[in-house]
């Protein structure tokens, strides 16, 4: 019996000082390649670049001049008396017109451009958010199969000391309860990692099964200072796109205002008088004239649009800022909860596990009292990676606001 409580001294403490098995490097898969993956084969941006080739024919076609027409005209059908006419004529655009459409035009292009490159940084915090998720979640269940063995070791230890009748049976109940309760951990650990491998395989285009192993767990993201936050906000895509848009609807306003001034038509052409037996020059000019129809209509809808985006405009801002506020609180509560837990709470654990399995072996603390320690550590490496998660989560969240990638370093 000596022996064997001895032996499961030694379990528990290269249990407790076990850390998840790094995969070799050929099988991991590292961020920078996940986020190639899903840059390369991901729909929407497939589909964002398609709506950029599209404005840019948009704005092409904005910039070509009014194809020009010919006439011809005959009068009578009798070849001695007819009169063949034949007449070129070209649409000249006043009022602006042109420039007024390609600017529009241009505005929507930017658009589209920027709208890519905002599905693209948020794919990217897409991918990172889920690659830390399956990172925390693998850890999580490497601890908790770790502490589902020693929970089964010790239910053995605990079912052979009663048999010996070392020890009272509820010390068996006890600890077949404590074994059920790290299963159950274990099943919902299990859960957790299959359903963070799932989201990282369809963002990346893959079946999970494929999916390459990842080693390590989440890195502490750094703290966004005050500063840095208000000048980051100003360059968010969201507010990026809300000034586009107001600039495109300004360059509507221009559009509808040119609509106002008729175009003038000019047409150059001959005309033939076989009866008379002479050629006629033909010089024609001709403008609609507004009387009833001066855009009026077209020209306060574009200014009620116009209006519409600056409110939209400031309305995106207050709403940006409350949300990158909530978030960089977060990111700084986590990042907080974090460095408690790893630079007190784990330190304090580990020496009261290592204290408590020194006592067992030396025959001062029962089992249980093993552990107690042992689960009061796991349930803090357990808090230490809740806590880096949500603090990755946060700085995902902000990335994919803010714009520029957020750095992970501590």
């Amino acid at each position: 019996m000596r022996k064997l409580l001895l032996h499961l001294s030694w379990l528990l403490a290269t249990a407790a000082h076990a850390q998840p098995a790094d995969p070799p490097s050929a099988a991991s898969l590292t961020l920078d390649q996940a986020v190639e993956l899903a840059l390369a084969r991901h729909p929407e941006l497939s589909a964002a670049r398609h709506e950029l080739d599209a404005a840019r024919g948009t704005s092409e076609q904005a910039a070509v001049l009014p194809n020009p027409e010919l006439e011809a005209s005959v009068e009578d059908t009798r070849r001695a008396t007819r009169t063949t006419a034949l007449q070129l004529r070209q649409r000249l655009e006043l009022g602006g017109k042109r420039a007024a459409r390609v600017q529009a035009a241009q505005a929507g292009e930017a658009i589209a451009a920027l709208q890519l490159d905002a599905r693209g940084a948020g794919l990217r915090a897409s991918v990172q958010a889920a690659y830390w998720e399956l990172q925390t979640a693998q850890a999580r269940r490497d601890l908790a199969r770790q502490s589902q063995e020693l929970a089964r070791q010790a239910a053995d230890v605990a079912s052979r000391r009663v048999s010996a009748g070392k020890v009272s049976p509820i010390e068996q109940t006890r600890a077949q309860l404590a074994l059920s309760g790290v299963a159950l951990e274990g099943m919902q650990a299990e859960q957790e990692w299959l359903s963070a491998r799932a989201r990282l395989a369809t963002l990346l285009g893959r079946t999970p099964a494929l999916l390459p192993a990842l080693s390590g767990t989440p890195p502490l993201p750094s703290a966004l200072r005050p500063d840095e936050l208000e000048s980051r906000l100003d360059a968010a895509p969201e507010l990026q796109l809300a000034r586009l848009e107001l600039r495109r609807r300004e360059a509507g306003v221009e559009l509808e205002r040119s609509k106002a001034v008729p175009d003038l038509t000019v047409g150059i052409g001959a005309q033939r008088d076989n009866e008379l037996r002479r050629t006629q020059a033909l010089l024609g000019v001709a403008m609609p004239l507004p009387v009833f129809d001066r855009n009026q209509g077209g020209l306060r809808e574009a200014l009620a649009r116009a209006d519409q985006s600056r409110d939209e405009l400031a309305a995106v801002r207050q709403r940006l800022l409350a949300e990158v506020q909530i978030q960089a609180a977060q990111l700084d509560a986590a990042r907080s909860q974090a460095l408690l837990v790893q630079q007190r709470m784990l330190p304090d654990a580990q020496q009261a596990y290592e204290a408590a399995t020194l006592g067992f072996s030396l025959g001062k603390f029962g089992f249980l009292d093993v552990l107690d320690a042992q689960r009061t550590l796991f349930q803090a490496r357990a808090q230490h990676l809740r806590a880096l998660a949500d603090a990755q989560r946060a700085a995902c969240e902000l990335q994919r606001r803010l714009g520029p990638a957020t750095d992970h370093r501590n």
